[in-house]
């Protein structure tokens, strides 16, 4: 049996053992690199399903700041899956990181953009484990520092270098309120283990307002991380820049970490009247904002950055609910249908742009990727049987029986834009005439990571008990471990 803390560890192993090798690789091929990380991943992956039972947490030392609950394991396998596409999807860009290279090395920089994201990955497997405001703080940056990289990693592109600024900028503002806030919360308890801070919230012995001020303070930095509003104004410029296989895992793999530390913060601060009605306003801005920004979008990119908010405010829903097996079902639809658009967009901008005017005429050209990319569309439109949809069903369940029926209400017709500004998506592949009468090519491994997620979606959309049953398993599993 496996420790927990050893799959972390592995991947960490596994990056930096890529990373020299790649040093002293001369000018070999780097795509070895992608598939040996994704090996790595892989078999990290395997093990996750071997883990030694969880003991109880004890009262101080590692334990204190290090959860292997369900949750935890959960959101490690979704991080190594979503990082294992992400690479697929890496190789698939690798010609637009060779563009405009001296032809005596045409692979400089393509090992690094492979390795990367494994670090990445042990980020968001920390995150999902964090129990103190400390681990939170340095597994959030960790995550953070690897995506300043990959945001700016086609630096002869002035959009990429200019997406790398501006993340770089507004995250240490966001780590800033980060720090400070949990300046204030450890003033307030004396704590930053949240279940620590959790004991002496339920003494009630603590000054409201300070603590709130602090938490406050939290909440602006999870919230740039999660893209809600008003803390979104970096994602359309950013998504747009960064190389897209890098939006991809900014899209889900940093947006379901950050809900995971949302989950556990706001499990801790609950009792406090005053949250529940900010994270309502909050999650209703969200969802305004991101579906009416994205109606007249023309670019892809910024589609999905405007629909990237969009989702975040229809999890906030599930969140304001306390409705926490909705948010999880919901972020592995999110995963699923995001992640197939933008594998299609990665390969079709090899010989397009980003402008939805260049799919026009795609189903001529590629019956395939216009077929994929119509069920990722219409699931994150929310058409029945897909996983979109029954994803939207959950949380709007959820919200009707915690009473939220302002949430329901704005929830529904911001459905309805949605579906105007993907389904012109549609109307252009399907519909327009081509501009360009070339076949795509469309690498073996490409099509059969695009066939697992176009079932998946499916498979989701008609039968999420398989979902529902992991996480039944993985608490029974914890329970059986506690009472031991």
């Amino acid at each position: 049996m496996i420790p927990a803390p050893a799959l972390e560890i592995a991947v960490l192993i596994a990056g930096l053992i890529l990373l020299v090798a790649e040093a002293f690789a001369g000018k070999t091929n780097r795509r070895g690199f992608a598939l040996a990380a994704i090996f790595c991943l892989v078999a990290v992956l395997i093990a996750t399903f071997f883990l030694a039972p969880v003991s109880p947490p004890a009262a101080g030392g590692f334990w204190s700041f290090y959860a292997a609950d369900p949750l935890a394991i959960f959101f490690k396998r979704f991080a190594l899956v979503t990082t294992i596409l992400v690479l697929v999807m890496a190789m698939d860009y690798a010609p637009a990181i060779s563009k405009g290279l001296p032809a005596a090395n045409p692979n400089a920089g393509l090992g690094e953009f492979f390795i990367l994201p494994i670090f990445t990955c042990a980020g968001l497997m920390w995150m999902a484990s964090a129990v103190d405001f400390v681990m939170i703080f340095v597994s959030l940056e960790l995550v953070t520092m690897s995506f300043y990289v990959l945001v700016s990693f086609t630096r002869r592109n002035p959009a990429s270098l200019e997406a790398g600024v501006k993340y770089l900028i507004l995250s240490a503002l966001s780590a800033g309120f980060l720090v400070y806030g949990i300046t204030w919360i450890f003033g307030v308890t004396g704590e930053t283990n949240l279940a620590r801070i959790g004991n002496v919230l339920a003494g009630q012995g603590f000054d409201k307002i300070p603590l709130l001020f602090g938490l406050a303070l939290v909440l602006v930095a999870l919230g740039f991380k999660i893209a809600a509003v008003p803390f979104q104004i970096w994602v359309p410029d950013v998504y747009q820049g960064a190389p897209t296989p890098v939006t991809a895992f900014l899209s889900v793999g940093s947006k379901a970490a950050g809900f995971v530390i949302l989950l556990r913060v706001l499990a801790t601060f609950s009792a406090l009247p005053q949250l529940s009605r900010l994270l309502v306003g909050i999650a209703a801005l969200t969802l305004i904002y991101g579906n009416f920004a994205a109606l007249p979008q023309t670019n892809l990119k910024r589609l999905l950055a405007y629909s990237s908010i969009a989702h975040a405010g229809y999890l906030l829903i599930g969140v304001v609910t306390l409705a926490g097996t909705a948010v999880i079902y919901y972020l592995v639809a999110y995963l699923v249908m995001t992640l197939l658009c933008f594998a299609v967009l990665t390969v079709v901008e090899n010989t397009a742009g980003h402008e939805i005017e260049d799919y026009a005429g795609l189903a001529r050209r590629s019956p395939f990727l216009a077929f994929a990319m119509l069920i990722g569309m219409i699931s994150l439109a929310g058409v029945p049987f897909t996983a979109g949809f029954l994803g939207k069903f959950f949380i709007f369940d959820a919200a009707v029986r915690q009473h939220q029926i302002l949430l329901v209400v704005i929830g529904v017709i911001t459905v309805g834009c949605g579906f105007y500004y993907y389904l012109k998506v549609v109307r252009a592949i399907y519909w327009l005439e081509p501009t360009s009468s070339d076949p795509i090519a469309l690498s073996g491994l490409s099509r059969v990571v695009m066939t697992f997620l176009i079932v998946a979606t499916f498979v989701l959309g008609v039968y999420p008990q398989p979902i529902l049953n992991a996480l039944d398993q993985l608490a029974a599993r914890a329970t059986i471990s506690a009472s031991r």
